[in-house]
């Protein structure tokens, strides 16, 4: 063989190394050839938070049947998360959904190492170079169902059983109050917080400390939902739901609730990854999403929900769709009666995020420490 066939031989033989690396990446960029991994605090079937995630990571199974999709349950938020997310990046993960709120840091520091691995955190308020953050404003439908527990009530008096004094946790209260008092003026929530996501021990308690103070509807902003709901419907008290639906567990005392649909979104996060178009999406950073977008929705009625509450229910749910109603529109008064949302002003839910008080009209102090 000349000088010239050899030469024509090796870049024959170049061009065939590069087409199939060419092909090869081609194939790996395709939506449903990836590695996909989710990551709950607790139980997946736990009737609250964790179910409603895993409910869209069904979504995304369904959306990109080619997928791998990795699942781990009660992952702690310590550095067991970090290891959790490790161990699915060694197993060829491209994109993690961390879905506590507590799983932020962890996936922070896991994305400074792996800078080719995008993260998706639920709920988190700092963002990175390749991690972003969603959230819905559940705010909003928790304003909806706080009439129709302040429209329910005998006593006057509601419970909330909250797990940590964060924002969001806040938040929920503030609007379940303020939609209790647009409908019955002499509503109050009493709110007691367990300092953990999921302890039916505590929840419990909570619920029946609650419940002999002749609180006659419960709320609750807890990861799992099952045990306030039966501790409620087993002393004659009704209740609302939180995350998904879980009115079969209360026959009598259900009035209805707010629930995730994670299912779209998850959905279009992944397709937006998979597009090379992260970057240049609003998930990059803190998006936020409500009832306009079908993030948030209300449960199904219960037995408890006479159709005045409903009627009630649903027309403050389109004004809020429609955004003709706002949760948060001013004046809005702290516990200590200080304005801390003047009239005429609506904050965005960037700003509602930062919020750290209780509002007139709900009984309890935010844990200090």
């Amino acid at each position: 063989m000349n000088r010239r066939s050899t030469s024509w031989a090796l870049l024959l033989l170049i061009a065939v190394m590069l087409a199939a690396c060419g092909s090869t990446g081609s194939n790996a960029s395709k939506p449903g050839k990836t590695t996909i991994g989710f990551l709950y605090v607790g139980a997946k079937n736990d009737f609250g938070y964790n179910q409603a995630a895993y409910q869209g990571s069904l979504a995304v199974k369904k959306a990109f049947p080619d997928a791998k999709v990795l699942e781990a349950e009660n992952v702690p938020e310590t550095a067991e998360a970090e290891r959790v997310m490790e161990k699915m990046i060694s197993d060829g993960a491209t994109i993690i959904f961390p879905t506590s709120f507590g799983h932020l840091q962890p996936a922070m520091n896991v994305a400074k190492r792996h800078p080719n691995v995008t993260f998706l955190h639920q709920g988190g308020l700092k963002t990175a170079k390749n991690l972003g953050t969603y959230f819905g404003t559940i705010y909003d439908t928790q304003y909806a169902v706080g009439q129709a527990a302040g429209m329910a009530t005998k006593s006057n008096k509601l419970g909330y059983v909250v797990a940590f004094p964060i924002a969001q946790t806040l938040l929920n209260v503030n609007a379940f109050e303020r939609g209790a008092q647009s409908v019955n003026p002499k509503a109050k929530t009493s709110v007691v917080f367990t300092g953990n996501w999921c302890d039916p021990g505590k929840q419990a308690e909570a619920a029946n400390s609650l419940l002999d103070q002749h609180v006659d509807v419960m709320a609750q902003h807890q990861d799992c939902t099952k045990t306030i709901v039966q501790t409620a419907e087993r002393r004659g008290a009704m209740s609302t739901g939180y995350h998904v639906d879980a009115s079969k567990f209360a026959p009598h005392g259900w009035l209805t609730g707010s629930e995730w649909n994670w299912g779209p979104l998850f959905v279009n996060m992944v397709k937006t990854v998979e597009a090379g178009k992260f970057h240049q999406s609003p998930y990059a950073g803190r998006y936020r999403a409500g009832i306009k977008e079908g993030l948030v929705q209300l449960a199904p009625y219960g037995a408890a929900a006479t159709p005045a509450i409903r009627q009630k229910v649903q027309a403050t749910e389109e004004a809020l769709r429609s955004g003709k109603l706002a949760a948060f529109a001013g004046p809005v008064r702290d516990q200590s009666g200080k304005v801390q949302i003047p009239a005429g002003k609506t904050p965005d839910s960037y700003q509602l995020e930062n919020t750290t008080y209780l509002v007139q009209g709900v009984v309890g102090q935010i844990p200090s420490g």
